[in-house]
């Protein structure tokens, strides 16, 4: 029995007081501060002051008072433990799996947007031929899917920490099912501008939701790794769209690939509805009081936009074009493109488990990693190599090796810079860091575009790889300590 276990005159009313520790297993590893804080007995509302925390007011005998004490804590422990989730120890059953449950919805949810976004690309030879549109239009084409993109992520971010995960995440799905369904009868430039720009729109949930979902389910010392779940669908859907989609293009058409990814949103849309809800997604603790957006007046908007949408700028070279070089420049077919366009989604996806598992790990506990970021930010420059190599082999691993780091930048800059941030506003955190991501791909793509027509990929190559390089020098610069003798009072929100 707790009482009986107590060590002399201990204060053990830090366990009765759920109230000053909150419910998120912060509390269980600072008692001996929320002991100062005396509970108070049920029977009498006295403040419980006296030996063992028993109310100095009842009149019973010790051993009812000792029984009414263990009752109470031991109810009150047990719920704790329950609501939690987090606080129980590693191979505790059903709590400690329960907690993971949200991260891997949202690795499936991240895993069917990029399906759903990836089918335009991996089978763009076969669509801009039977359209007609030029390389450009292309580029065009995905930026309108960006700009919506860019704006929707840290709405969705704000909608999300204001509604909840649950109405949040089926409102986005639906929006974007039907959006990347849209594209099965569309023919022309505007009508996929539109569609593409419908899908952005629902997308922008993806990763403020996957975001969320991590840093609320799980303790500090494992937010990488459940940021790394929740992504990693994303590089999952984008290895396996090419083995999926090609072979239904092929032997249907392609408006056909998009009728099936249709079908997959509606999946997904039934398994989170049983899913999004205790114990596998738990209710915030709060909320904000109205639904914000993201400051520019402000450092830590600009460190997490710099490190992220600077860093983890590759995917969209990477994803969008590296079908067509491997087409154009090095004379792949539709059919053996459909057997190679895995390979960079695979370094993507092992970056982010091996950066997740390298963050948690090496700097746990630091607010600026700087020597991580600079070690990814060198790592990236080998991309500037691909035009100078005429082997397929080089170039795809060229292609891996920069979606693996890619997926480190990501991890790193997301957990930095939403640990900057109030919990309340995790998800719009991430939304910033994707829709700050989007903006540059909005305005990159269509250049990149233009040059690919004009076959100048040097350039591609060489912009690709010195803006990690380029977003981590701002990030130092702009997450720097203040100068104490200059210090004001910061924004506490």
């Amino acid at each position: 029995m707790f009482a009986r276990m107590q060590a002399g005159d201990v204060n053990i009313s830090w366990l009765i007081d759920e109230d000053a520790r909150g419910t998120d297993g912060e509390g269980l590893s600072s008692g001996a501060e929320e002991a100062k804080q005396p509970a108070r007995c049920e029977s009498c509302e006295l403040a419980v002051t006296g030996h063992g925390g028993v109310c100095s007011s009842n009149s019973n005998p010790r051993e009812d008072r000792l029984g009414t004490a263990d009752a109470v804590i031991a109810s009150k422990a047990m719920s704790l433990s329950q609501s939690a989730g987090i606080a129980a120890k590693p191979g505790r059953g059903a709590a400690n799996w329960h907690m993971w449950v949200a991260s891997v919805a949202m690795m499936l949810c991240s895993w069917l947007s990029y399906v759903d976004r990836q089918i335009l690309a991996v089978l763009s030879p076969m669509i801009l031929r039977d359209t007609g549109l030029t390389a450009q239009s292309y580029g065009e084409v995905v930026s309108a899917f960006s700009i919506a993109y860019m704006i929707a992520n840290p709405l969705w971010g704000s909608i999300l920490d204001y509604v909840g995960m649950r109405a949040g995440m089926l409102a986005a799905v639906a929006i974007w099912t039907v959006a990347s369904t849209s594209h099965a009868w569309m023919a022309g430039f505007v009508g996929f501008a539109a569609a593409r720009a419908l899908l952005g729109l629902g997308e922008g949930a993806t990763f403020p939701g996957g975001l969320r979902a991590s840093m609320d389910s799980l303790p500090p010392d494992r937010h990488s790794r459940g940021i790394a779940i929740s992504y990693s669908g994303g590089s999952l859907g984008a290895l396996l769209a090419p083995l999926v989609v090609v072979p239904i293009a092929l032997r249907f058409s392609w408006r056909a690939a998009f009728l099936f990814s249709g079908a997959l949103g509606v999946f997904w849309l039934l398994l989170w509805t049983g899913v999004a809800r205790p114990p596998y997604l738990r209710p915030p603790e709060r909320k904000p009081e109205r639904m914000a957006w993201p400051n520019p007046f402000e450092r830590r908007f600009w460190a997490l936009v710099t490190s992220y949408a600077l860093g983890a700028i590759a995917i969209g070279p990477v994803l969008y074009f590296s079908p067509l070089y491997l087409n154009r420049v090095l004379h792949f077919s539709e059919a053996g493109l459909g057997k190679v366009l895995w390979i960079p989604p695979f370094g993507w996806e092992l970056g982010y488990f091996f950066w997740g598992w390298a963050a948690d790990r090496f700097a746990p506990d630091k607010a600026r990693p700087i020597g991580m970021f600079f070690l990814l930010a060198v790592c990236c420059l080998p991309i500037a190599a691909v035009p100078w190599s005429n082997s397929a082999a080089i170039v795809l691993a060229l292609f891996f090796w920069s979606m693996f780091v890619t997926g480190g930048f990501q991890m790193l800059a997301l957990r930095t810079g939403a640990r900057t941030y109030p919990r309340e506003k995790t998800a719009l955190a991430g939304g910033t860091a994707s829709g700050a991501w989007s903006a540059v791909a909005a305005v990159l793509l269509p250049i990149l575009g233009h040059w690919f027509d004009e076959q100048r990929f040097a350039e591609i190559f060489w912009l690709v790889a010195a803006m990690p390089l380029v977003g981590t020098t701002l990030w130092l610069w702009l997450s720097r300590q203040p100068d104490p003798r200059r210090h004001r009072p910061a924004d506490a929100g």
